[in-house]
């Protein structure tokens, strides 16, 4: 590997383990940057490894992990959480002495303890997440730019090595994305407030809606372009992947579900008795918070989100 302290960092050979929508989108990037000599992409089904194929994701392919750490400079896992013990215990074997090896699940304590123990030490392992996505899923679901202006996470056990953690840093970076570091118990609070309860709430409302039958196959989705609708694009993402979350982040996020409830229970309270200061109150601190989001740079404020309307097409 070659590259210098905020340079751009370029891998002899890359293995993406994973070809779903941020392993399809790293794909892209190291294409499109020239990061890598070579793309390995590994993946367990014949059938997603024939489309990643297709799209000329890499420059080799196979449904072995093992085979495709070989010689590999970085190692990225890109696979549902629940997933990292075993891919973890299938290339410990054949990793290059130097390997940095990192993945990007949303849930980082689990994965280092489902990881970790299985590394040879004569690897780096860093474990990171890279704070983007779609509701969409498969190697078709990738493209150029999504890391662009997001935040990717890393969370470094004590005693990392201080080179590989800022190759790591520079590979992200050169992305677009913007670099930070915390602990693993505490990048798994967070995400469970600003990820992994959003979607479990938007889970919850759009099956609410399916309960009621009579409902659903008409008033709910005839007028969805409402707030309902923005619920069922958090819905609609890979079932396999929040499934892992919850149960690879459940302290956490148990914790939140159980601050949300209080809450709810003060708003419905609020709503029961007519207390419109406390409604007022909370729905202008809620807003300012949507403001600092745009401000951030997290998203756009134009009409609808910045969708296109059918008019701005034509």
């Amino acid at each position: 590997m070659h590259g210098t302290q905020g340079m751009t960092v370029q891998f002899d050979r890359i293995t993406l383990i994973g070809i779903g929508l941020i392993g399809s989108s790293l794909a892209h990037d190291i294409k499109r940057l020239g990061l890598a000599k070579e793309v390995v992409i590994a993946t367990r089904s014949a059938e997603t490894l024939k489309r990643a194929e297709e799209l000329g994701l890499g420059n080799r392919y196979t449904t072995s992990s093992a085979e495709a750490v070989k010689d590999a400079d970085l190692v990225i896992v890109s696979v549902p959480v629940g997933a990292s013990e075993s891919v973890a215990k299938e290339i410990a074997g054949t990793l290059k002495r130097g390997a940095i090896v990192t993945d990007v699940g949303s849930t980082k304590a689990s994965v280092i303890a489902q990881m970790q123990p299985h590394m040879p030490d004569h690897v780096h392992f860093i474990a990171g997440h890279p704070i983007a996505g779609t509701e969409k899923s498969g190697p078709d679901a990738g493209f150029p730019g999504l890391f662009e202006g997001r935040w990717c996470i890393l969370t470094p056990l004590e005693g990392t090595d201080p080179t590989a953690l800022k190759t790591l840093r520079n590979f992200w970076e050169t992305f677009g994305s913007r670099v930070d570091e915390m602990d693993a118990q505490h990048h798994d609070k967070v995400l469970a407030i600003v990820s992994h309860l959003p979607h479990l709430i938007a889970y919850n409302i759009v099956g609410t809606a399916d309960d009621l039958e009579t409902v659903t196959e008409s008033e709910v989705i005839k007028y969805s372009a409402s707030g309902f609708r923005d619920f069922t694009r958090l819905a609609a993402s890979d079932p396999t992947m929040w499934r892992d979350v919850c149960l690879h982040n459940r302290d956490a996020i148990l914790e939140m579900l159980a601050r949300f409830s209080e809450d709810l229970a003060y708003l419905q309270r609020a709503i029961r008795w007519g207390e419109g200061d406390k409604i007022f109150e909370l729905f202008t601190r809620t807003r300012a918070i949507r403001r600092s989001i745009v401000q951030a740079g997290q998203d756009v404020d134009a009409p609808d989100f910045g969708r296109p309307h059918p008019l701005e097409k034509k």
